[in-house]
C-alpha cells in the first residue's frame, strides 16, 4: 500500500479541500491565500491580483439587478431522464443529487429586474450544476425568458457558464442550440437588445448558439471560451497554441466579442449598452459607475 501511494495521481484541488470548513482558498492566478468571506465580499475577485473567479448564481443575480426588483420565472419545469441514461451512476440519480444540493431544478435562474433602472430581463447559467449544461430544461427556460422578455418589452442579458450540451439527454440537449437561437428572434422583431456576456467557462453548443448570438457580445477577463477546448485543438493539429489562446482578451483582439468588462463595472456597462441599443440618452456619471468594495485587509492575503 505504502509503494501504491507513491505512485497515486495527485488530484489537483482550488486551494480550499487541506483548510478547515473550506475557511481559505488559493489564488489559481497569483497564489494568494484568501480568507473566503472576503473573496465573496470581492465580488468573487482575488483581492492581490484582481482574478475573477466564477461566481455563484445567486450573487451574480444581485450583483446584476437592483436591489428588491427582481422577479424569478424560472424553477417550474424538471428534466426528465427520457434516454435512462446510465454513465457512473444513473442520471436521475446524478440529477437528483444535485438538485438537491442546489435547491433548484437545473442549470439556470431566469427572471425580470431593474438595472440601474432599466427595465431587462435576465438569464444567469450556473456551472455548478452539472458543469452548466445546457439540457432541455435550461433551452427551454432561455427561450421561455427571450419570449416572455419580447412580450414586456423588456432588453434581454444573458449570462453564460457552461461546458456545452448535456450528453446524458441525446439529441433533446443538441436542439436546444436550435431553439435558444430562433428564440432570439422575438426579440429582434421587436427591435429589443439582447446583450450576452460570456463568463468562465463558456464553451460547446452553448458558444455555438446563443452565447454569441448577442447585438453585443462580452466577456468576463480571462474567460474560457471556444467550442473544442486547447487541449483537443492542440493534440489534433499537434502545434503549439498561442499564449492566452480562447482567453477573453485573445478573442476580443480577433473580433470575437465586442467588449471585456471587469467585474466591478460589468452592472453600469451593460446598463449604459442597454440604454445606448434603446436609442436613449445616457448619463456619464452613472455610466462610469464601479461596484464599491472595500479591499480586505492585506494581512489576510499572503502570496505563497
Amino acid at each position: 500500500m505504502a509503494l501504491e501511494r507513491w505512485f497515486r495521481r495527485q488530484r489537483p484541488t482550488r486551494g480550499d479541500e487541506g483548510s478547515p470548513a473550506g475557511l481559505w482558498l488559493k489564488c489559481p492566478s497569483c497564489h494568494a491565500q484568501i480568507y473566503r468571506k472576503d473573496l465573496v465580499a470581492n465580488l468573487y475577485l482575488c483581492p492581490e491580483c484582481d482574478h475573477h473567479e466564477r461566481m455563484p448564481v445567486d450573487a451574480r443575480v444581485a450583483m446584476l439587478t437592483d436591489d428588491g426588483t427582481f422577479e424569478r420565472w424560472s424553477g417550474h419545469i424538471l428534466p426528465v431522464d427520457s434516454l435512462e441514461f446510465v454513465d457512473t451512476e444513473p442520471y436521475a440519480e446524478r440529477l437528483a443529487a444535485v438538485q438537491k444540493k442546489a435547491e433548484r431544478p437545473d442549470a439556470i435562474v431566469t427572471g425580470a429586474g431593474e438595472m440601474l433602472g432599466e427595465r431587462v430581463a435576465v438569464a444567469v447559467m450556473d456551472f455548478s450544476f452539472l458543469g452548466g449544461s445546457m439540457g432541455s430544461v435550461v433551452g427551454e427556460e432561455l427561450a421561455r425568458a427571450a419570449e416572455r422578455a419580447a412580450e414586456e418589452e423588456r432588453a434581454y442579458v444573458v449570462v453564460s457558464a457552461s461546458g456545452g450540451a448535456r450528453m446524458q439527454e441525446g439529441a433533446l440537449s443538441l436542439m436546444q442550440m436550435a431553439k435558444t437561437t430562433v428564440a432570439l428572434e422575438a426579440l429582434t422583431e421587436r427591435r429589443l437588445p439582447c446583450i450576452t456576456v460570456l463568463s468562465d467557462p463558456t464553451t460547446g453548443g452553448v458558444t455555438a448558439s446563443f452565447a454569441t448570438l448577442g447585438d453585443l457580445v462580452v466577456g468576463e477577463p480571462g474567460a474560457l471560451i471556444c467550442f473544442a477546448g486547447p487541449r483537443v485543438i492542440q493534440q489534433t493539429i499537434k502545434q503549439d497554441l498561442p499564449e492566452g489562446f480562447q482567453r477573453s482578451e485573445f478573442l476580443l483582439r480577433k473580433g470575437m466579442l465586442d467588449d471585456v468588462i471587469p467585474r466591478r463595472e460589468l452592472k453600469a456597462r451593460l446598463a449604459t449598452y442597454v440604454r445606448l441599443l434603446r436609442g436613449a440618452p445616457v448619463d456619464r456619471e452613472r455610466a462610469a459607475e464601479r461596484v464599491k468594495v472595500e479591499k480586505p485587509e492585506l494581512s489576510r492575503a499572503a502570496v505563497l
